[in-house]
This record gives C-alpha cells, structure tokens and sequence, in this order.
C-alpha cells in the first residue's frame, strides 16, 4: 500500500504493462532466434520480471566495477553486461535457456531494440 502512495497507480500499471511485452518479446524471440528456448510464457513472466530485477539491482554494480573498460570501448561494453544479465537469468530460471554467449548477445540486442520500440511509441 506504501508502494501505491509513493508512486501511483499509473506507475505500477505502466510497470507491469512492461513486464507483459517484455514476455512477450521472450516468447517471439525464443521463436526465432536459435539458441534460446523458453518453455510457457509463465517461464516467459518469470523471465522478464527477473531481467527488470537484474537490471535494477545487479547492472548498475557490473557497470560500476567496469567503467574504465566501458569507457575504453566507449559504451560498447555494455552489450557485454546485458548480455551478461541475459545469462544469469538463464541461470536461474527452469525453463528459460540460451546456448552461449553469443546468442545472449544477439537476444539482449534484439530484446532491447524491441523494448525501446515499444517505449517510444507508448510515450506518443
């Protein structure tokens, strides 16, 4: 109920709105791209609430301990710890796999292009 007062209702309804095409994204992606497989879209719910989790609490961390090679490469690195977080996320969740680390990559890169899609046409 604190949650609610603090941010409002729209804040928590544009939340979970995310968290729904983020599955969904999962689940097309899991569709096409080789290498990634996810079993339901409950696994595919799980998955993304666990990615905007990681990426709260765990990406602002790896960013802070590799920001001299982030630099160096000029932001390139972060592709490397999003597909990171992609990984750990497969580690803890049945259900939800990808073979290696380049089609963790590829997916984070498709996954993040998708989502950005669907930011800039809903704040339109």
């Amino acid at each position: 109920m604190l949650f609610v007062f603090l941010y409002g209702k729209s804040y928590i309804m544009k939340t979970l709105i995310n968290v729904l095409f983020t599955a969904v994204f999962v689940v097309i992606l899991a569709y096409f791209l080789p290498g990634v497989t996810v079993d339901n879209f409950i696994t595919a719910l799980i998955v993304a609430a666990l990615l905007g989790l990681l990426n709260i609490f765990i990406k602002p961390i790896l960013v802070m301990f590799t920001l001299p090679v982030t630099i160096l490469t000029l932001g390139l690195f972060l592709l490397v710890i999003n597909a990171i977080i992609i990984l750990i996320c497969d580690a803890l969740v049945d259900g939800f796999h990808v073979n290696g680390f380049i089609n963790a990559l590829l997916f984070s890169l498709v996954l993040s292009l998708l989502q950005s899609i669907v930011s800039r046409l809903s704040a339109k």
